[in-house]
């Protein structure tokens, strides 16, 4: 029996679950922009370097290669962070969207079984009628598709035969 008190308390449990994954979504979001910011810094110095090797300077011509190396590993590293970060958040929002739809479901029946407690006791065997009519109902209904498939396999029994007569009749003539 799962009381308000508990669902309630699980209603609870999971903000403060979906809050701290929140916290954890703005770290990692503060951590993508340092990531960025590097990227910045690391561009600048390319740009710097490009510059230079421009001007005739190949000395730093491997330190250049090598920066502009570390600056594609470093993309490619926040590309691949940001996409498992996104990745884990709409897991992480899928997963909070079904907790709480399960528990909007308990809440609701829970709060269906507490209104038909409170209503008086000829309204509950109204209900409870109710449901062992919709039970029949579904019996029946199984119960004519049964008999129409039958009927409709006898028509075609039928239809054969006198079509089978028919010929025998028009060879006998």
């Amino acid at each position: 029996v799962v009381t308000r008190d508990d669902v309630e308390e699980s209603l609870k449990a999971i903000f403060e679950y979906v809050r701290d994954k929140e916290q954890l979504f703005k770290d990692l979001h503060s951590q993508i922009e340092e990531i960025e910011q590097r990227i910045s810094v690391k561009q600048r110095e390319r740009d710097y370097w490009l510059e230079y090797k421009n001007v005739g300077s190949k000395i730093h011509a491997s330190k250049i290669s090598s920066l502009e190396e570390d600056i594609k590993e470093v993309k490619e590293e926040l590309q691949r962070t940001t996409e498992y970060y996104r990745d884990a958040l709409n897991a992480v929002k899928e997963e909070n969207k079904n907790l709480f739809d399960r528990h909007m479901q308990l809440l609701s029946e829970e709060a269906l079984k507490s209104a038909v407690g409170y209503l008086d006791k000829n309204c509950r065997r109204e209900i409870q009628e109710n449901e062992w009519l919709k039970e029949e109902v579904k019996i029946y209904q199984k119960e004519v598709g049964d008999l129409k498939s039958s009927v409709q396999l006898l028509e075609e029994e039928n239809t054969s035969l006198v079509a089978k007569l028919i010929d025998i009749k028009l060879q006998k003539l």
